[in-house]
């Protein structure tokens, strides 16, 4: 009888190659490092229930297509699932916009604040930022989570700038954007360090 670590592993591979997958695109649909994918596929170690679940998604199967010797056949990869991502992403970053300009809209109304009203849009690319930064962290994308927290620190500097330079004139500005850079260096050494130091496994294998 055929081990059940070299079935699941035959299984994955086989997977994988249908979906046109590599290791690393695999790797990061599930938050794992390629290197895990790989020792899944060698029949080294086995991935734990919440993994398998999850690739029974991604790949549109069963459990069981992925745990029992399967004859040769070929799968329809559930792929578009970063692609709802993106459209939840994106339509929640639009309905930002979209509340953004309501608000615009109820300020140019009244009188009395109708010369701030266009500040709404100064402050919606921080907002629609950190909904980026929180989508990218659920999904474990480090790459657009540092991308979306470097939006998050200049759009802060724009805020600054544009209500500094509107209601305390004559304060200087750039000390803030000095405070800018050294932030944004952070992130971008946070980003290079977990990209030197990614783990074999980010969950339990």
């Amino acid at each position: 009888m055929t081990d059940l670590k070299e079935i699941i592993a035959a299984n994955l591979t086989r997977l994988r190659q249908q979906a046109g997958l590599t290791q690393l695109q695999l790797a990061d649909m599930l938050n794992y490092s390629d290197k895990a994918v790989s020792k899944w596929e060698r029949g080294e170690s086995v991935p734990d229930l919440r993994v398998l679940i999850q690739l029974a998604e991604i790949y549109h199967i069963t459990l069981d297509d992925i745990v029992k010797e399967q004859p040769e056949k070929v799968v329809k990869p559930k792929l578009n699932l970063e692609k709802k991502h993106l459209l939840i992403t994106l339509l929640s970053v639009g309905l930002v916009w979209v509340v953004a300009t309501g608000i615009f809209m109820i300020l140019y109304y009244i009188t009395s604040v109708r010369s701030q009203a266009h500040l709404t849009f100064v402050v919606a690319p921080f907002i629609s930022a950190v909904v980026l930064v929180v989508f990218s962290s659920i999904w474990g994308r480090r790459l657009t989570t540092t991308l979306a927290a470097s939006a998050v620190i200049w759009s802060i500097a724009l805020i600054v700038h544009v209500f500094v330079a509107l209601f305390a004139e004559g304060v200087p500005i750039w000390p803030f954007y000095i405070v800018a850079v050294g932030v944004q260096i952070l992130v971008v050494g946070w980003f290079l360090l977990r990209k030197l130091y990614k783990p074999n496994r980010r969950h339990k294998l």
